[in-house]
């Protein structure tokens, strides 16, 4: 039953529109919460609200050695700016941080974040400015009165403030789950989409099976895998080719030119190997058929033949074939049938003895040519206009039906001698032989390229008429 479930095509243009956006912001988010781990220091140093955000879903937490380092760190300063260096609360600061400072040595928190490369620059940073080759003698060294009274402690600071405790903000800690894996809740937001996706997949195909006769509601599932990847909680990125797809069929973006562009060099290569593998296999299957005498058989014993409708295709081609014969064909060569007739019948009366008697009368001479002229046209003529007559005529079509299914049961009946269908058939296996060698040698020779060309100019020409 077919039942027009769907709505009118304008509001049909604008869900596919909506929804193909939808699915373009999902794709986004699953692009960045995957990205976000390797990208949260571009996030901390440019959008720091994005961190602020964003962390408690990946399970981030600001890890505490360095959060406590940086939070000693802003005391120090705070205990600068009000007083000086030799007070007995900067002192205990500056006590604090050499002990941290050692800690974060020896024990490497950033082994759990994996910011290997960040420690190293931290590292090189402390020992370059204090020309250390040692990194635990130069935290001891810079935490010291003396040295921050020798070098301006400012800019020291300051220096401490623009070049190292950014690397300690970077540094976290992420919390496990109960399967051991890194702390991920972003499936509390793609559960709504994966719902909203995967409930519109069921509606829909379930529409276009009660659409369409034959096609069920399994069979419409798998004509739109594609959007199997939406509601997947896995791989999210494959959801790029749903999205494509959406996009595309909502006419939302027109990736035709990219995706033409993407696939140029692939698809100039499968095209051209997909072509000659066509064409081989089915000259292949051809010449197999004339080999193994299938084809032989299926003219031969019509009976055994599997025919298309119930028309006699062959009874038809020769019935069209006889009907261009008499209608067209001899009406064109009347003037060579003329020819031949006269020379045909020229030569008779030369050999007869009869002639040879006329032409030793002098006044009937030219007796015999002129008799051979006159019965070659009336011969022609009468041979053209007889068969059109009797074609015509319902009798006369009748005895040509006879003749042709006389002709074609004893045509039959010859090409069942084994040594002719045999040789029959290795001549047109032969002639297939030669168009797949000569098939592939022209393949070889031509240029792909050029083929997509002017496929491409076919296209072009399609898109200015419309």
């Amino acid at each position: 039953m077919n039942t027009p479930l769907l709505p009118d095509k304008r509001w049909m243009s604008i869900w596919i529109k909506s929804t193909a956006i939808l699915a373009l912001l999902n794709l986004v988010l699953a692009l960045f919460n995957a990205s976000y781990v390797p990208l949260r220091d571009i996030y901390l140093r440019y959008l720091p609200q994005v961190v602020q955000l964003y962390d408690p879903v990946k399970g981030i937490e600001p890890h505490p050695q360095t959060e406590q380092y940086r939070q000693n760190f802003d005391r120090l300063l705070n205990q600068v700016s009000q007083a000086e260096l030799d007070t007995p609360e900067v002192q205990v600061s500056l006590q604090r941080l050499r002990q941290q400072s050692e800690a974060l040595i020896d024990e490497n928190p950033f082994i759990a974040s994996g910011k290997f490369s960040t420690f190293a620059k931290l590292q090189r940073r402390i020992t370059d400015r204090l020309n250390q080759d040692s990194v635990t003698v130069a935290f001891r060294e810079f935490w010291t009165t003396d040295y921050l009274r020798s070098h301006d402690a400012t800019s020291e600071l300051n220096f401490f403030q623009t070049k190292i405790i950014p690397l300690l903000a970077t540094n976290y800690y992420r919390q496990i789950d109960d399967n051991g894996q890194p702390y991920d809740a972003y499936w509390r937001i793609d559960i709504w989409f994966i719902g909203f996706f995967a409930l519109e997949f069921l509606v829909l195909t379930f529409i276009a099976s009660r659409r369409r006769v034959g096609l069920t509601w399994f069979d419409a599932m798998l004509r739109r895998w594609y959007d199997w990847f939406l509601f997947i909680p896995v791989w999210r990125w494959l959801r790029i080719l749903p999205v494509t797809v959406r996009l595309h069929q909502g006419k939302v973006a027109n990736i035709e030119y990219v995706l033409s562009q993407m696939i140029h060099e692939p698809g100039i290569y499968l095209s051209d190997h997909i072509s000659e593998f066509v064409t081989i296999r089915t000259l292949n299957q051809l010449q197999e058929s004339i080999e193994n005498g299938d084809l032989a058989r299926g003219l031969l014993n019509p009976s055994d033949y599997v025919a298309v409708g119930d028309i006699n295709s062959l009874q038809r081609i020769s019935d069209r074939l006889l009907e261009l014969t008499i209608y067209k064909v001899l009406p064109q060569v009347q003037p060579e049938l003329k020819s031949l007739l006269n020379h045909s019948l020229s030569e008779a009366l030369r050999e007869s003895a009869f002639v040879e008697l006329v032409e030793r009368v002098p006044a009937l001479g030219h007796l015999p040519t002129d008799v051979s002229d006159q019965l070659a046209n009336y011969l022609a003529n009468a041979t053209c206009e007889t068969l059109a007559n009797a074609y015509a005529d319902e009798l006369g079509r009748e005895r040509f039906e006879d003749l042709t299914d006389r002709f074609q049961t004893a045509l039959r009946q010859e090409l069942q001698d084994q040594a002719t269908l045999d040789e029959l058939q290795n001549l047109i296996s032969n002639v297939v032989q030669e168009v797949k060698i000569n098939y592939v040698q022209r393949a070889a020779e031509q240029d792909p390229d050029e083929t997509i060309e002017k496929v491409e100019e076919v296209y072009d020409s399609i898109e200015r008429k419309s």
